[in-house]
């Protein structure tokens, strides 16, 4: 009898320090999570997160950035992120401390084109979002794809993404061939799932798409009737949707996100206007309304 009584109260005090240990554990976790959730709501940082297409390396953007710099004077800063198939992640480059609006282009060793790899590549992004979205606990950005980046982005969107604690504001596709090559009559499969689990879009984002146009068909790669394709999954769905359609210099297909055209639509659109400028911007409207 002895021994059973022991036996019982050791299980007791095992279950009891089980319980008191599971509810120290909880409570730092919770402790912890309620200190990251604060952290994330007082940051100031609204960085604009970058996909490149297929075939394109992370340092698909360089150019772009080197120009904004330049005309704005913001010094933003730009990190690299590779994800590999396998899930392992690099970076490359730094973010300046107090830096708010910092460039993170994301790319992958698998930058191969089609609807299955588009897939694939969503939800690679996905993980290094998630990634990102812990290391620098921000709770807004802003994106932008080039070609297949765009699509990727589209997919991610329908999927993977949760706007509880981090909203999407503005979105940019750069030349993304929403129906490949084919002719709107003709919709691809990938068109299709996008016009079907299009309600999954956040209904509060700004979506800007940018075709690309050498003679007034096609970039010299992407028809600009497959970019245009794009009101069918995004337009009445999400708050704002404007499509438009450069030409001229730099308007070929790969040269894109060098467009003059296409910097001054991001600067204008998708970055944040400092103070000032926007005090100087709404001083011109107003001269131009007198």
């Amino acid at each position: 009898m002895k021994e059973i009584r022991r036996r019982r109260l050791r299980s007791v005090i095992i279950l009891a320090l089980s319980i008191l240990v599971l509810g120290i554990l909880s409570g730092l976790w919770t402790r912890h999570n309620i200190s990251q959730m604060e952290t994330r709501q007082r940051s100031k940082m609204s960085p604009v997160i970058m996909i490149p297409g297929s075939s394109a390396t992370v340092n698909r953007f360089d150019t772009l950035v080197s120009k904004i710099n330049k005309l704005d004077h913001q010094n933003h800063s730009l990190l690299k992120v590779k994800v590999y198939n396998n899930g392992r992640i690099t970076y490359s480059g730094t973010i300046r401390p107090h830096d708010r609006e910092p460039f993170i282009v994301v790319g992958f060793e698998n930058n191969h084109d089609g609807y299955a790899n588009i897939k694939l590549q969503a939800k690679m992004f996905s993980k290094a979002f998630n990634k990102l979205k812990n290391r620098y606990t921000f709770n807004n950005f802003k994106g932008i794809g080039h070609s297949n980046g765009g699509l990727i982005y589209t997919y991610f969107l329908e999927h993977y993404f949760n706007e509880t604690q981090i909203k999407i504001t503005r979105l940019m596709t750069i030349g993304s061939p929403f129906n490949f090559a084919e002719p709107t009559n003709r919709p691809t499969d990938m068109l299709q799932d996008f016009e079907k689990y299009k309600d999954n879009l956040p209904s509060n984002l700004t979506v800007y798409s940018v075709a690309g146009s050498e003679n007034y068909i096609e970039d010299g790669l992407v028809p600009v009737s497959s970019v245009e394709a794009g009101k069918y999954i995004f337009q009445d769905v999400v708050k704002h949707y404007t499509q438009t359609t450069v030409t001229g210099k730099l308007a070929q297909h790969s040269a894109l996100p060098q467009n003059q055209q296409v910097i001054d639509i991001i600067q204008r659109s998708i970055l944040n206007r400092p103070q000032r400028i926007q005090q100087r911007a709404n001083t011109q409207d107003k001269d131009d309304d007198n």
